[in-house]
């Protein structure tokens, strides 16, 4: 084949495109969470709240007296529904204001538990294994460990001691549950990558996902936040990450998880489902360290390649993992 034109220059042919995985739907999630507060969007947000709820409430005070002074009995129906409408409301922002609340004992503890391990107090590490025991008495998933807790305490007089044994013995299972539920958003948001080809439902799964597991782990360590909680920590947990790279992290991260050559052998998206789905473990475990009433001593803090493992297993290739399979029993 003769070429008409002058011979092809290898150097102005166009860059070969870099197409490692870089978590794109984490990488927008964390811009979401982490966009810094606007103050004209959070007074025109306050100011139309403010209108919207003005008009609202004048116009069913209107609808409440016109339907009273024609039809009493319907009238009075129509209070009871406003009356009800309203005590929802409040609900509602008690129990918000209650999660807030729950997070704040959380930290309050962690702080606790953290400046007696400093100080070795052993007064103040009575003082925070009583406080852990009175947030999980009654939890059943935490009988055992605080029954193992209750035989071993009378016996120690330290403050390490004490508290190392409050987290190996009631905070365990709580921690397996906590994996648990990373591991199972890590492999949703990997699966919706991998398979759904469309950029907003990857940031809305991943919104999603990250959002309720964050919520769960709250939950199982006896936060309970409400939406605005949710938020507020998922907020923090993003911050923290971001503000130490570790969402930016993704080399390290794809080696550690996938291994050596195989990541070349993955198709594009496939890669993308891999990273997103490590990043949401990473913020897992983020969501670990702000959850958790006792910080990590005692027990080790689990790591992504860990977790990543088992929730993606059977969806890596692993190197060797076919040999010795061709002599099975037919």
């Amino acid at each position: 084949m003769e070429l008409e034109d002058d011979e092809a220059d290898p150097s102005t042919a166009p860059p070969v495109p870099d197409t490692l995985p870089s978590g794109e739907a984490m990488q927008a999630l964390a811009s979401i969470a982490t966009a810094p507060p606007n103050r004209l969007r959070r007074f025109a947000v306050w100011a139309f709240g403010a209108l919207f709820s003005f008009v609202l409430s004048v116009a069913a005070w209107e609808f409440v007296t016109d339907l009273l002074a024609r039809n009493p009995v319907l009238g009075w129906i129509a209070v009871v529904l406003v009356g009800l409408a309203v005590l929802a409301a409040l609900l509602l922002s008690l129990r918000e204001m209650a999660g807030f609340a729950r997070l704040a004992r959380l930290d309050a503890l962690r702080s606790r538990a953290t400046e007696a391990h400093a100080k070795a107090d052993l007064k103040a590490a009575r003082g925070v294994t009583q406080a852990v025991l009175r947030l999980y008495d009654g939890r059943p998933e935490a009988a055992w460990g605080l029954s193992r807790f209750h035989e071993r305490a009378d016996e120690l007089m330290d403050a390490d001691a004490l508290l190392s044994l409050a987290e190996a013995e009631v905070l365990a299972p709580l921690d397996a549950l906590v994996r648990a539920e990373i591991e199972g958003a890590a492999r949703r948001v990997a699966a919706i990558t991998a398979f759904v080809p469309l950029a907003l439902v990857d940031v809305a799964a991943a919104l999603f996902s990250n959002l309720r597991m964050i919520r769960r782990i709250a939950e199982i360590y006896g936060g309970r936040a409400g939406t605005l909680g949710s938020w507020k920590l998922m907020r923090r947990v993003f911050t923290s990450l971001v503000a130490t790279g570790a969402v930016a992290l993704t080399d390290d991260l794809i080696g550690s998880v996938a291994g050596g050559g195989v990541l070349s052998k993955l198709s594009r998206r496939f890669g993308e489902g891999v990273v997103n789905g490590a990043l949401t473990a990473r913020i897992g475990i983020a969501a670990m360290d702000l959850c958790r009433p006792l910080p990590f001593v005692a027990t080790e803090r689990p790591k992504v390649s860990a977790l990543v493992s088992r929730a993606l297993a059977g969806m890596i290739p692993r190197n060797g993992a076919a040999k010795g399979n061709g002599g099975g029993q037919a």
